[in-house]
Formats: structure tokens, sequence, C-alpha cells
């Protein structure tokens, strides 16, 4: 600035050219030879500040041309990008700005869209041949008929479990009922939403199914029977209170069925699942076709794209009851919302941030993933309702990533006519694009990441992101007092165990939708194959190391893509928690929050 100040100095004085004062003699007169020398010499001297000033600017026009520009402009990132807590996007202090400019360097030792060892496992779903086809219609116990409520995904794991239980109770199972009167206010049927001649025929040799119980049947008992079992019912227990109901009333309606069967089953049950939820249940032709056309439209744009789920809509933000920094009015506003559910504690943002139960904001879920080694030339799909704050929320998410898509900008109103009344239809759309997607993201444990997320183990271990909020969120809020180097190797650290690695969670931990384990099998010599891959991803780090003259630690190259050269979940964590313990406690810890309350508004609402 110096430099510029004085050339700037110099031009001033050469445009004003004011002539220097002259001293008159006693006599009142000044020779016209004083005069003359007195102008020769000011000549000379603006001659000497133009051609200072002439080569001053040659020298910088060289190292503009030898050395780049003096300033990188993207040293100084958008004030979008600065980091903030408050949803209002005041523009932050200067010390508070985040270079990203060198997020292309985070060091990505793998594909970070693909995990190197998903080949080895396939899903695997083909009942053994202890499992005895179904019951006919005509010897069966009886009808059962369930009331799935919730949402889309919701309702989509009480459809599962009802048709493992008419396997438990060899019952004929009605086609299921959709909740119309949930929070949702979607008033779509089953045939609305999925193909019921598939869902028939594809189960034909698991249990009997038919579209309504037959007339003359219910002309003989006037109304069926209704019963509410408890959560997480055990197969003994659908054996001993639900089976003699069936018998002696032939037809009996479970109402607000949704995880009311245990996580643990049998190894035939838990296959029964899979082949329910990963091929019996598909949407109608309608919605597949336009979600498929959503799909080709990523495609089109670019080969590969994340799919992200904000859920980062106010009821969400509301029952989390966390603060985002959005002073009086966020409390305000969030709290009449909270006061919907009467059965909520009074909030404690603190405590939930601690425990990891606030959604991220969407430019943390940003920042995160340009920590991992996403580039900002990587296009997205973001699955999200009613985001609250609107597009100023949005605004740091998309300046992280230009390319930024939703189902409404790549599609018309005049293709979304048919679906948008219908939320379980849009969320459809929405469901599909994520399924397809190389990379998954979610922002909250709830039943659509929880669903996708088994689904896409199943079908390959494609990427499924999930954030580890726990330690993201004091992360967050120091970020300011690193630099972007040491922040994204902290956010590369916190996510292992969260970036959908085949052998993240154990058989039995975690929910099976979440982690279907009796469904997914190694190919034949994987064993071998993986323990080489590991030990050549070792050696090629220690030589990294080496060479740039780094003490060697031989632990798991987990890097920005969370592969597990070892096992990831064995490792230490930062406060010393072994990892394995860490993570099992915190899959189990949340799945209580989101599965057990009773609250039926509660149910809904953590139902997508």
């Amino acid at each position: 600035m110096q430099l510029f100040s004085k050339i700037y100095t110099c031009k001033l004085l050469h445009l004003q050219g004011k002539p220097t004062k002259v001293r008159f003699s006693n006599e009142g007169k000044l020779s016209m030879a004083q005069h003359q020398q007195n102008k020769v010499r000011l000549q000379l001297r603006m001659s000497s500040v133009s051609l200072l000033c002439v080569s001053m600017l040659a020298v910088l026009a060289l190292l503009s041309i030898f050395m780049g520009p003096l300033l990188d402009l993207d040293q100084f990132p958008h004030p979008s990008l600065v980091h903030r807590r408050s949803l209002t996007l005041k523009k932050q202090p200067e010390h508070l700005q985040t270079s990203l400019s060198n997020t292309s360097n985070v060091p990505t030792q793998a594909d970070i869209w693909k995990s190197k060892f998903s080949e080895f496992y396939y899903g695997c779903s083909d009942s053994s041949t202890r499992f005895a086809p179904a019951v006919p219609e005509k010897d069966a116990n009886g009808y059962l008929m369930i009331a799935a409520s919730g949402g889309l995904n919701q309702q989509r794991t009480g459809i599962t479990d009802a048709v493992v239980v008419a396997r438990i109770l060899n019952a004929t199972l009605v086609i299921p009922e959709l909740d119309h009167h949930s929070f949702w206010k979607d008033r779509s049927d089953f045939a609305d939403i999925f193909d019921v001649g598939w869902f028939i025929s594809s189960l034909l040799s698991d249990v009997t199914i038919v579209k309504e119980v037959p007339e003359k049947v219910m002309q003989e008992i006037e109304r069926p029977y209704t019963m509410r079992v408890p959560r997480k019912s055990s197969q003994h227990f659908y054996h001993n209170r639900v089976l003699p109901m069936l018998l002696s009333r032939r037809v009996v309606k479970l109402t607000k069925f949704d995880y009311r069967l245990a996580n643990k089953l049998d190894a035939d049950l838990q296959k029964l699942r899979c082949r329910v939820n990963y091929h019996a249940l598909q949407f109608t032709k309608p919605i597949q076709e336009m979600g498929q056309i959503l799909v080709n439209r990523m495609r089109n744009k670019s080969r590969r794209f994340l799919a992200i789920h904000l859920r980062f809509e106010p009821d969400m933000l509301a029952f989390s009851g966390c603060y985002y920094g959005g002073g009086e009015k966020e409390r305000r506003e969030l709290g009449v919302i909270r006061k919907r559910w009467k059965t909520l504690p009074e909030a404690n943002p603190e405590r939930e941030r601690r425990h990891g139960k606030c959604p991220l904001t969407p430019e943390e879920v940003g920042l995160m993933l340009r920590a991992l080694g996403f580039g900002n030339d990587s296009y997205i799909y973001v699955a999200s309702g009613e985001v609250y704050g609107g597009e100023e929320t949005l605004k740091p998410l998309k300046a992280l990533f230009p390319n930024f898509y939703t189902k409404d900008t790549l599609s018309n109103s005049r293709e979304l006519e048919p679906f948008s009344a219908y939320s379980s239809r849009m969320a459809a759309l929405d469901y599909i694009v994520c399924d397809q997607s190389d990379v998954f993201v979610t922002n909250n444990n709830g039943n659509m990441a929880r669903i996708l997320a088994g689904r896409r183990r199943f079908f390959g271990h494609k990427r499924t992101i999930r954030p580890y909020a726990k330690k993201l969120n004091s992360l967050f809020l120091n970020r300011h007092n690193m630099s972007w180097d040491t922040f994204a190797k902290k956010v590369q650290a916190c996510q292992k165990g969260f970036m959908g690695e085949p052998n993240e969670a154990r058989p039995g931990r975690g929910g099976f939708h979440e982690f279907p384990s009796a469904c997914i099998c190694e190919k034949p010599d994987a064993g071998e194959k993986i323990k080489e891959i590991i030990k050549q991803s070792k050696s090629k780090k220690k030589q990294a190391q080496e060479s740039a003259g780094e003490t060697v630690e031989l632990h798991s190259e987990n890097g920005a893509n969370g592969s597990n050269d070892t096992d990831p979940l064995m490792d230490d964590s930062e406060d010393g928690t072994p990892r394995q313990q860490q993570l099992n406690h915190d899959m189990n810890s949340e799945e209580v929050t989101s599965t057990e309350i009773e609250d039926p508004e509660i149910e809904e609402l953590l139902s997508d």
C-alpha cells in the first residue's frame, strides 16, 4: 500500500504543475535571467519525478508477469463463508474469516467418492432351505391388518415389519393402511405410492397378501379387533398375546404400527425384512419415472454427484431444542412450534449440543464436506423441505458448492404437479435421487437417513456420510482459532466410523434398518484381498511420511474418505474412549431417542 501511495502522490504533483512562488527584489522587479533559470530548474525537477514514476510502474508490471498478482483474492473468502452460528447472515469480523483456497490440497489417500472395500461385499437376502413356503389364505390363522403411521419412511418401516409379523403369526396380510391424519396431512393410499401388484407377487412364497378382507368374513365379525402392541415387541410376545386374539377374532388390526417388532430376530426373518424393504416395496410407475428423470438430469450435468438430506426445517429445529444464534426472533418462532409437543421437556440448547442432537447448519454441512475433500466443483442435490431462514440460510452452502440443485430447480411446475400436493410422493422423489447418488449425506438420524443408509449398504456399500455431530459441533465453534488445514484434519478424524464403510458396525449393533448385517455377505477370498490392500496402503503412507520428513506412525489409513484400512472402530477417540465402544453407545442412544417416544406427533416429526 505504501508503494501505491507514492505512485499516486507522484502523479498528483505532475498533474497539478503549480508554479513556485517568486520573491521580488526591493525594487519590486525580478530580472528576466533569474526567472528563466528558475523555470528551467522546475522543468528538470518535474521530468525527474515523471521518470521515477514510470520506472516504478515498469517494475510493478515485471513483478506481476513473473510472480503473479501481489494480492491473492482467494485468500479472502466471500463473507458468506465466514463461520457463524447465527441464521441472520450478519457480516462477521475479519478475524473470523477462514481461507478455503487450499481445500483442494486436503489429503485424499483414496477415492473419497467410493469405499475401496465395497467391492468385496454384496447383498444377500435369499431364504434358507429351512424357511417353509407361505401358508395359503384358507389355512391361515386369520387376517392381519395394520395401520402405518407417520411419513413415507416411517410407514416403510411399519410395512416391512408387518410382513414379518404376518409370517410369525401364519396370518394373511391385508394391504396396509397409511396414516391420513398425521403431521404430514397426506391423503395418499398404499396404491398411490407403492406398486401393489408387485408387492403381492414378489412375496408370494413368503406371506399371503390380499387387498382387503373378504366381504363374507367382515359380515361375520362386524369389525376387526383393534390393539396396539408395545415398541420392539419380540416374536414371543406376538405368539403369546396377538396370536390368541387372532385365532378367536379372525381379524386383528394393529394400530400405530411402526417399530413394533424387535430389532433382533432369527436370520431368516431378518432376510425377509430385506426382501420386503429392498425388493418388494417399489414405487408406482409415475413416481419411478419422475424420480429417474431427476437422476438423469443430475447425471447429464456431472458423472457423479452428492445428495444431501438437510433436515433443517423449522419443526425439526424446534423439536431439537437447539439454538442457532438468531436472537429473540429465533427463540420466539421456534418456541411457538415446540409447544405443539406437550411431552417435550424444557429446551436446553447447550445439553443438546453436547450430546450431538443439534442438526448442523447448511453452512456447516458444506464446510464438513469441503474439509473431507469434496471440491467446490462438486455437484450436489439437496433434499429438503422448507429450510428455516429460507434462502439466506442456504447462501453459505451455495457459495461453498455453486452447483446446487433440488427437484424444483431440475424440473418445472408442470412436471411436479401430480406430486406437489402430496408430501409422501414428493419425499419419494427425493428418496430415489438420494438412493442413486454417488454419495449420500445425512444431517440427522431420522427414518429417511436410516432406511437409505441400510439400502445403500445392501446395494454395494455406496458412500453414506453421517456427521458425527457430538464432535463436530465443538469443532465448528472453535473453527476460527485454527488454520484451514488443521480444521480439515480434525474433521477427518471426527468422521472416522461415520463414512459408510463396510465394517463400521458389528452385527447386532444399531438398528437393523440402518445396519442390515444379516443381509450382507462377504465375497470368497475377500479377507486376503482386504489384507493386501491394507498392507499396500500402509506401505505407501510410510513412504510418503518418510519423504516428507515426518514421524512414521503405522495406524489405519482413514483420511478424508474414512477408509478403514485396519479397523477405525478399534482406534481410540480424542478423549481416550475406545472407538468401537463410543460409536456403539452413540448409535444405540440415538436409536432410543428416535424410536421409543410414544407421543404420536413426535413420532410423525421424526419420520423423515
